[in-house]
């Protein structure tokens, strides 16, 4: 409205210059006397003017503090933006299936023999009805040797059988083996499980493919005299390259094993079941919680207060130059009027 009233004043400056003559003429036809003339109008026109400088002044301070504020809080947006892309949060889901895709579990008995073999269900596990002797393998099992692939100097001889799906069914797989003697005070048998037991039998190079596996996941061993009890859980791991690897999370359980063989033995008999822990599929990935489209917004909006607030600051001065001006300008013609 200032601005309009400056212009309106700069169009017409003939109107002003008329009115002001008017008022001359008016004030030159009355007599006032020296103290109204000289004190009273001129003090309360410096009043108010010295009142809008100063609120002038004031607008322009807190608008110069909201500018401050608007740079800062560009700055901090945009480092927490750079510190949000350099430590991504690890998210981790969980799908439920009611199917798994059978795992392989590679087993390296070394003289150990595999005795039997087979797949129970909802979690029940018959008594063993002679203990020790051979019996009936009905698990899909695959023999191979291949190479160390730490060494590349030793042959090593895995027996790869194929792991539980069912896990609402609760199936499981209950494996025997039977070692003779061993030279070794503790008598144990490595096991190494990998994710899909039909890729293993699709693969053209066995070998090669039990080699990678060794390479990337870890082992385990069950001791002999117990009945150890494995719960699988699977967990899927999303790189940031978009490959996907797999592992393995296990809960095992040990359960001493009562022989009741009538003659004792020096052999040493091994138990071990394998079933899946839950229904769940866990998946972890890193996931970035900087949304870049929000900052670009968060900035627009600064900087659009930024744009107004020097806007405002600048027509600010403008006005106060303009009032200093016709302020200096009517003390001019006062002046020359009591001359």
């Amino acid at each position: 409205q200032l601005s309009e009233d400056v212009e309106r004043v700069s169009e017409n400056p003939t109107d002003e210059r008329e009115g002001e003559m008017e008022v001359h003429e008016d004030a030159s036809s009355v007599i006032l006397p020296d103290s109204e003339l000289g004190t009273t109008a001129p003090s309360l026109r410096f009043s108010k003017t010295c009142l809008k400088n100063v609120f002038s002044v004031i607008l322009l301070f807190i608008y110069l503090l909201l500018m401050a504020v608007a740079v800062f809080l560009v700055y901090q947006t945009i480092s927490d933006f750079r510190e949000k892309l350099k430590h991504p949060v690890m998210s981790v889901s969980y799908k439920e299936v009611s199917l798994y895709d059978a795992p392989g579990i590679a087993f390296y008995p070394g003289k150990a023999r595999l005795l039997s073999c087979k797949h129970h269900y909802y979690d029940h596990i018959p008594p063993l009805i002679n203990p020790g002797q051979p019996g009936n393998i009905e698990c899909t099992t695959q023999r191979i040797n291949y190479t160390d692939p730490f060494t590349n100097q030793t042959t090593k001889y895995a027996l790869v059988v194929q792991g539980p799906r069912d896990v609402k069914k609760k199936e499981l797989v209950f494996l025997q083996f039977h070692l003779n003697g061993t030279d070794q005070d503790f008598s144990a048998i490595d096991y190494l499980l990998f994710s899909s037991f039909q890729e293993f039998i699709n693969s053209p190079e066995k070998a090669e493919f039990m080699k990678d596996c060794e390479s990337s996941y870890s082992s385990w061993k069950f001791s002999g005299g117990f009945r150890t009890w494995v719960k699988m859980s699977l967990v899927k791991t999303k790189e940031e390259d978009g490959s996907e690897t797999v592992e393995f999370k296990q809960e095992t359980s040990v359960v001493n094993y009562i022989d009741q063989r009538t003659k004792p033995r020096s052999d040493q008999l091994f138990f071990v079941v394998f079933e899946w822990k839950d229904p769940f599929i866990q998946t972890v990935q890193d996931i970035i919680t900087a949304n870049p489209w929000n900052m670009i917004a968060l900035l627009c909006g600064i900087f659009l207060a930024l744009f107004k607030a020097a806007d405002f600051a600048k027509l600010s001065v403008k006005w106060m130059i303009k009032i200093r001006k016709r302020h200096l300008k009517r003390s001019r013609q006062v002046m020359n009027h009591i001359s």
